[in-house]
């Protein structure tokens, strides 16, 4: 049988292209920890100097392409076995965990192989696939689509493989409507809070610190539901990245921007990472 979450997408597609900063991987990952980012400051007659503060987050924005490049190197030469064995590794930590069998809502990312994120296929299935009579087991789930190139995605409900489509990339998304021609349930309008978030990235660190693809759609997704969440307030989401063992870098490899969010914990091959004090107390 076709695996239904398997959709071929090309380099050229997902933007894996070449990068003119060459750094080894010992160079960029020995790097001294970056400062968070800089402050705009007020001038005597009351301007605002700009200037310290954009060239600070060039250098970042530099640091964070050269980064992306050596991690997306790594994850090229992975030996496909070790990655299968993380992926199952990774996806039974994450089902056996306390806080997932807890969770009743959550939104979750849909693995492209592409893209060499950690697979999310036998998760989602788990969670798909739970329409079993124990009501404890059901978990009510969102996955991501993207709307257009300036960093707007929405997280919409599915019950079904069959509810996906490959958008323009090859990469499976819910389709915005039902079969019935209703519009799927978004999270940021729905009645109940989500308490979990799955998360990729390219590279993450032990502090919280999350690398992404540099688009800014996830960063910008849980700003918007954090604000949600304390307007009406709601607890705040568990916020879990997922990744391989290549994919963790130093402390203080990953510079910061202000529009950066940090995630709460890490799956690796190895277990769990708990990193926040919400991750603290509920880690066993």
């Amino acid at each position: 049988m076709t695996n239904p979450w398997t959709v071929a997408t090309s380099a050229t597609a997902v933007g894996l292209s070449s990068t003119r900063f060459f750094f080894t991987r010992s160079a960029i990952l020995r790097r001294q920890p970056s400062p968070c980012y800089g402050v705009a400051t007020m001038s005597a007659t009351g301007e605002q100097n700009f200037s310290s503060d954009a060239a600070h987050l060039e250098t970042i924005f530099k640091q964070k392409k050269a980064l992306r490049s050596v991690v997306k190197r790594d994850l090229k030469s992975m030996d496909p076995t070790l990655r299968s064995q993380e992926d199952e590794a990774i996806q039974r930590i994450v089902m056996e965990a306390p806080w997932f069998k807890a969770c009743k809502r959550l939104c979750a990312y849909i693995s492209c192989s592409a893209l060499r994120e950690v697979d999310t296929t036998r998760i989602l299935s788990h969670i798909l696939g739970s329409h079993s009579e124990d009501l404890q087991m059901q978990k009510k789930l969102f996955v991501p689509r993207v709307e257009d190139r300036n960093r707007n995605m929405r997280m919409l409900h599915i019950s079904s493989t069959n509810d996906l489509i490959a958008n323009s990339m090859d990469i499976l998304e819910p389709a915005p409507v039902d079969a019935d021609g209703n519009e799927r349930e978004d999270v940021l309008f729905a009645n109940e809070p989500v308490d979990l978030f799955l998360l990729p990235g390219l590279a993450f660190d032990k502090a919280g610190r999350r690398l992404g693809r540099g688009g800014g759609y996830y960063d910008t997704f849980l700003s918007r539901y954090q604000e949600l969440a304390m307007e009406r307030n709601w607890k705040q989401p568990l916020k879990i990245a997922l990744c391989y063992s290549v994919q963790i870098v130093d402390e203080g490899t990953i510079p910061l921007t202000p529009n950066d969010i940090l995630v709460d914990a890490l799956v690796s091959p190895s277990g769990v990472i708990p990193i926040s004090p919400a991750a603290l107390e509920i880690h066993h």
